[in-house]
């Protein structure tokens, strides 16, 4: 195998002695990206990427775009990759600094809505002066390059604060989502080895202070220095006045430690590949994986999309642009569209601390209303849940005209979905004939990858380009390439489910697994190693007009009698009846077929009520009505997609990214030991489905078989 090295820089582009001025040329509230040309091949494509990495301040210029050494099977390694070598930067420089320098310092940063309905709007100028004093104070903590910061928090403007201060120091920053158990805390602050972690005394949930810190204070128990572990300080954010347990030398209050810091901070400058964070996957094999991502090229990665995908065509009207990205900031997604690309950006977003339907479900269009929100990023398991509370469409006292583009993530986009998103969110745009005009972009991405893979492009989005379909996540990005093969790498016919894997990745990658490359290696770059190829772990197709369909993980297709099938595509038909929300199928044991595809349906409103009023379980009333969704999904799809069984639950259990854990829902239905069930936002409901798999004995016994 070989090492591949590409040039620095293309002719046309800075010179590498320019010099920093030439480099930061490019101001990205004005950058016109929309018009750049796609790449077509590999010179191109470098040439793409060195462009796009001057959308960025850089310290010193770059001496090679970048290099590439193959997976290794001998040592069983990924691959080595590396972007902009010899560059520094600074990434909380290009997302606060620079806007203060170039005269925007009074442009609102973030527009923060508190779940209790407390408000604040936050100017760079005012964020460059919070993230000043938490740099300063992490490094009176002793907190220095390299080290690791385990953040345990909600959405709050502090999180964003200590996300850039580590960021400014090169502190390494580990985000867990806030409503996380201990155990699942623990994990991450003990495999990073993390010697600070910041938590609040309590959260706001669903209209409740909820008391936080013994969570944290279990997770850490035997992660401290005193014990043998690398924690040194816990940082305690006053949010909710939740009484605390307290370790002297231990524990610091933020109000005191933070906020009375001074507000002048020199930032340092880092090497491109310098760590920036660690994101942890979720799953319900194995321990989560802390997926690592390096500064120079995850900062340029994210602030290109973030411009292609979500800032106004016209860079003159851009300032106008309120953008809104509803995810955790845990989340890789809020990492690339809620932190660094739209602050980079120099954009003006909302964040929001609270659950979409507390303390009533039109929250969501409040919050539209009064910001004048233009782009709204959102996960369809959210839309899914718009769609059941508003059955007949959203109140019209609502002024939601200001949304000019609409996006989705976490899983494909149910056509359903897609098409009440543009029916009513975007219901003030539409075309010249009355149909609806909202453009939409469904990304598909992963934590993997750091930012969006395959999207419809803004300028496609509103079917200006024929044939676009509502679900499908069509094309790849610039400078990215993906293809759909089989397992022996073999191109599959156009209609053809197969391995979607990525053929050139960009450079906001992830670069390794943290403490185990060769999980790295054996969970992405094993399969296709000869090849250099990613393995995505999803399902897709490619049509004949060469859009892309993605159907699922792989391990979520089920293989009844032969026939493979997608869950994503049994649950899209259940979605289409009028009284299902949302559904979760994933494949059991069947002693005749081999596997059977079950559906854990959660139903309408109205259809739960109407089924209570005839006799609730086993009437003959829900016998009728889940007869008839069997029936429904094999007139959408085929009598062979009919599930075996479809069982009510109250709700369907999904990672914080919005993706439904079908690997959990077959151990519960089987009842088999349960993996992982740590990292769930709705883990409550995991021993409810329990109990209703138990109370109806759908799994069949399985016949001993003697060996």
């Amino acid at each position: 195998m070989t090492t591949h090295h590409t040039p620095a820089l293309p002719s046309g582009a800075p010179s590498v002695k320019a010099g920093r001025a030439a480099l930061a040329s490019t101001d990205p509230l004005r950058a016109d990206v929309h018009h750049w040309s796609d790449p077509v091949n590999e010179d191109e494509r470098m040439a793409f990427w060195t462009e796009a990495a001057t959308l960025l301040d850089w310290e010193t210029p770059w001496e090679q775009t970048h290099s590439w050494v193959p997976p290794n099977p001998a040592i069983r390694r990924g691959p080595e990759i590396s972007w902009y070598q010899g560059g520094t930067l600074n990434a909380a420089v290009n997302c606060v600094d620079r806007h203060v320098a170039a005269g925007r310092g009074e442009r609102i940063a973030l527009h923060f809505e508190g779940e209790p309905g407390d408000r604040e709007d936050v100017s760079y100028a005012e964020l460059g002066r919070r993230v000043n004093q938490a740099a300063n104070a992490l490094t009176d903590m002793g907190i220095t390059r390299g080290d690791r910061v385990v953040v345990y928090l909600p959405v709050l403007v502090e999180t964003i604060v200590i996300t850039l201060a580590c960021a400014r120091i090169g502190a390494v920053h580990s985000l867990v989502f806030g409503g996380f158990s201990a155990e699942a805390l623990k994990f991450r602050v003990e495999d990073t080895g993390a010697k600070l972690l910041v938590t609040t005394d309590g959260q706001y949930r669903r209209g409740k202070a909820v008391p936080v810190k013994a969570n944290a204070d279990a997770a850490v128990a035997e992660a401290a220095v005193e014990h043998g572990g690398d924690l040194e300080h816990v940082l305690v954010i006053r949010r909710t006045d939740s009484a605390v347990e307290w370790t002297p030398g231990r524990d610091l209050w933020w109000h005191e430690v933070v906020e009375t810091a001074s507000t002048e901070h020199s930032p340092e400058f880092f090497d491109a590949e310098t760590e920036l964070f660690i994101m942890y996957t979720s799953g319900t094999t194995g321990k989560p994986k802390g997926l690592v991502h390096t500064t120079g090229g995850y900062l340029t990665g994210a602030l290109y999309t973030y411009l292609r995908l979500f800032a106004h065509p016209d860079p003159a009207r851009r300032a106008n642009d309120v953008h809104w990205c509803t995810a955790d900031l845990a989340w890789v997604t809020a990492h690339t569209y809620e932190i660094y690309g739209p602050l980079a950006a120099g954009a003006t977003q909302v964040i929001f601390e609270g659950t979409p339907n507390t303390p009533h479900e039109g929250r969501h269009f409040e919050i539209i209303e009064r910001h004048r929100v233009s782009t709204y990023y959102t996960a369809p398991t959210l839309v899914r849940s718009l769609m059941g509370w508003f059955p007949d469409g959203v109140p019209q006292h609502y002024d939601l005209s200001s949304i000019r583009l609409a996006g989705t993530v976490g899983e494909a986009v149910n056509p359903e979905a897609w098409q009440w998103i543009r029916r009513q969110i975007g219901r003030d745009t539409t075309d010249d004939a009355g149909q609806p005009a909202l453009p939409m972009v469904d990304t598909w991405w992963q934590s993997e990858s750091g930012s969006t893979v395959l999207s419809p492009r803004p300028e496609d989005a509103g079917f200006t380009r024929p044939g676009l379909k509502p679900g499908a996540a069509s094309r790849e990005m610039p400078g990215w390439g993906a293809a759909v093969v089989d397992d022996a790498g073999r191109p599959v016919p156009a209609g053809t489910q197969g391995n979607i894997v990525l053929t050139a990745t960009g450079p906001s990658m992830a670069r390794t697994v943290w403490g185990s490359p060769e999980r790295y290696y054996s969970s992405y770059w094993e399969k296709y190693a000869d090849q250099g190829w990613f393995l995505a772990g999803d399902g897709a197709r490619r049509d004949e007009d060469g859009d892309l369909w993605i159907l699922g993980r792989i391990d979520d297709v089920i293989n009844i009698s032969g026939h493979r099938l997608s869950t994503i595509e049994i649950e899209s038909a259940l979605i289409s009846h009028p009284d299902v929300v949302e559904a979760g199928v994933c494949p059991v044991f069947d002693e005749m077929t081999g596997h059977a595809a079950v559906a854990f349906t959660v139903l309408t409103t109205a259809a739960r009520e109407r089924l209570d009023a005839a006799g609730g379980a086993g009437s003959d009333a829900e016998r009728e009505l889940l007869s008839a969704l069997r029936s429904h999904v094999g007139e959408v799809i085929g009598p062979v997609a009919k599930p075996r069984s479809v069982i009510p639950v109250p709700e369907v259990p999904k990672t914080r990214s919005g993706k439904i854990m079908r690997r959990l829902l077959t151990q519960l239905h089987d009842g088999e030991t349960l993996g992982d069930t740590t990292s769930l936002q709705n883990e409550p409901c995991v021993p409810k489905i329990e109990e209703i798999c138990q109370r109806r004995g759908t799994a069949p016994r399985r016949e001993e078989v003697a060996t």
